[in-house]
């Protein structure tokens, strides 16, 4: 059965039993030109290939988005980052993990009910677009794209290391296994949403597996009370060396704008509901289940190994649980450890890959972005956009190696502003969203944010508190925050460059329309203009890169 589409032309799934259907208030784009793309574009198709109002493809399947929200709240911050961050909090830590996942709880509660309100691909920058305008939308979306640029930087390098640890991989140069990972990335993303989510839940599943089954020894560990290096498992073990809070509160609350930032990519899940059969089903149980996933792998993880061995027993740059099963006995352990932070890598690589493919296409759309990268291919891919990542990726791994580490550091460090930016417009929106249905000007979505405004109010202020915390993590995080102005320079003269280009094809287009018939269209971008109820900003949509321009009077179609 065909997707039901409302007026705002983005095709949506009926509405949950008893629910009030749920529409726009004001059409998302609009004009003749859309007219024209309906007319010359094919309407939706049953079965695999049916598409999205926005051409894409809905590949992605129930159990693709749950394990893409799981994917987006595990990373290597876990598997890894955990052992250092023992030595300075202590058992305090599950504290600290469970403060900030409540936070990104949070975020993807808001983000959950914009989802409801219009599920997008475009998803933040769409919604931005909406409630915020084409400014705002231009802002988040290149955030998004440098927080992304950077980690899949990272990625890459971190895959090829990974690689290296196998004395079988040694003699292959580490730049031909991060030319690999692209290579076998790339086509994963380019072959289609489908492919994508299924090499997404995979490489999720190994991660939960391997989590799973920690939980699982070292619970029955706890359980039998059998001894591990000499120490008997249970509560004293954290009364035995400096209780809960072994260097005070202050070094554990510190630790906050570190430990909020493995939460990063949880917000994906926004961008894949855009390409899931009903998304209006599918997103609330995905996202209600993420805060019982960050108890359970998270802080019921890190309770765990405080209560089996000391927490000065985990050093930094050994993964805690390769710690606890090599005293254990058992062999192998770092081996598999190993291979699960590179499923790890490339997971966060492929996700990152995935979004700014979106991303960037959804800032083509509105004129902040090449008129590119809004071109999809016969797999409804955006591949110019993604192959304008892949380039930055090879840019920035050649760089990698000529550039001092410290100097990449603080680059990469650039990145977390990218996440903060990101998810500051999730609440935005949200808090927006939530004042037009207050003001009756859009019906009630459903999966409304709980505790709202406040709780929007309250999340925004804690990611201010971490941006201030940042500015005292000298040096990367303090270069970080001084180069904010710079930054805005930047975006501002890339801003006033899109829209000088925007204004002469403004014109040119203006002309063509004198020369031409009535009914012939352009397919560059017009501006975004304001909604009839000013409270809400509706761009116009571009031309879609599968669909050519209607030809003039006496010319061939393409």
């Amino acid at each position: 059965m065909p997707a039901e589409t409302d007026n705002a032309g983005v095709a949506s799934s009926p509405p949950q039993a008893g629910a009030p259907p749920v529409q726009s208030s004001v059409p998302l784009y609009e004009g003749p030109l859309v007219e024209a793309l309906d007319a010359e574009s094919p309407p939706p198709t049953k079965g695999k290939h049916r598409k999205t109002a926005e051409g894409y493809h809905k590949g992605l399947s129930p159990r693709h988005v749950q394990m893409i929200a799981i994917g987006g709240a595990i990373g290597t911050g876990l598997f890894l980052a955990s052992a250092s961050r023992l030595q300075q909090a202590g058992p305090s830590l599950a504290i600290i993990y469970a403060l900030c996942g409540l936070a990104a709880f949070m975020i993807l509660r808001a983000m959950g009910q914009l989802v409801m309100y219009r599920p997008s691909s475009g998803s933040f920058v769409t919604y931005a677009r909406e409630f915020l305008g084409e400014g705002a939308a231009y802002t988040v979306g290149w955030l998004f794209f440098l927080n992304w640029a950077m980690t899949g930087i990272v990625d890459i390098t971190a895959v090829a290391l990974y690689i290296h640890f196998w004395p079988a991989f040694i003699d292959i140069p580490q730049w031909a296994l991060a030319l690999g990972a692209m290579v076998l990335v790339g086509a994963i993303n380019m072959a289609g949403v489908r492919y994508f989510g299924e090499i997404e839940f995979w490489l999720a599943l190994i991660k939960v597996l391997a989590i799973v089954t920690f939980l699982g020894v070292a619970s029955w560990i706890f359980g039998s009370g059998h001894h591990i290096d000499g120490h008997a498992p249970g509560l004293h073990m954290i009364a035995d060396y400096g209780g809960f809070f072994p260097h005070g509160v202050g070094p554990a609350l510190w630790l906050l704008q570190g430990v909020v930032f493995a939460y990063a990519a949880t917000e994906l899940i926004g961008i894949a509901a855009g390409e899931c059969e009903n998304p209006q089903e599918v997103v609330p149980r995905a996202v209600n289940s993420v805060v019982w996933r960050i108890l359970f792998f998270y802080v019921g993880s890190i309770i765990l190994l405080v209560l089996v061995l000391p927490w000065s027993a985990y050093q930094a740059g050994t993964s805690p649980f390769v710690t606890f099963f090599g005293k254990l006995g058992v062999p192998y352990a770092d081996s598999v450890m190993n291979f699960v932070v590179l499923t790890a890598a490339l997971s966060s690589l492929n996700s990152g890959l995935y979004s700014t493919g979106r991303v960037l296409r959804a800032l083509a759309i509105g004129g902040s972005a090449p008129h590119a990268f809004a071109r999809l291919n016969r797999n409804a891919v955006p591949y110019v956009a993604i192959l304008a990542t892949l380039a930055i990726y090879v840019i920035g791994v050649v760089l990698n190696y000529f550039i001092p580490s410290q100097v990449f550091e603080i680059v990469l460090s650039l990145s977390s502003l990218g996440i903060l930016g990101t998810w500051a417009c999730i609440i935005l929106c949200q808090l927006r969203l939530h004042h037009e249905i207050k003001k009756g000007h859009i019906p009630p979505t459903g999966f409304a944010m709980p505790w709202a405004p406040y709780s929007g109010y309250l999340t925004l202020a804690f990611l201010v508190l971490v941006l201030g915390m940042m500015a005292f993590d000298f040096p990367a995080g303090t270069f970080t925050i001084c180069a904010i102005p710079l930054l805005a320079v930047i975006f501002w003269v890339g801003w006033k460059i899109l829209n000088h280009f925007s204004d002469d094809d403004d014109d040119e287009t203006e002309e063509e329309e004198d020369d031409d018939d009535e009914g012939t269209f352009t397919t560059l971008p017009p501006k975004a203009v304001k909604s009839p109820h000013h409270h809400i900003h509706k761009p116009k949509m571009p031309g879609s890169a599968t669909t050519s321009p209607a030809p003039k009077q006496g010319q061939a179609p393409s």
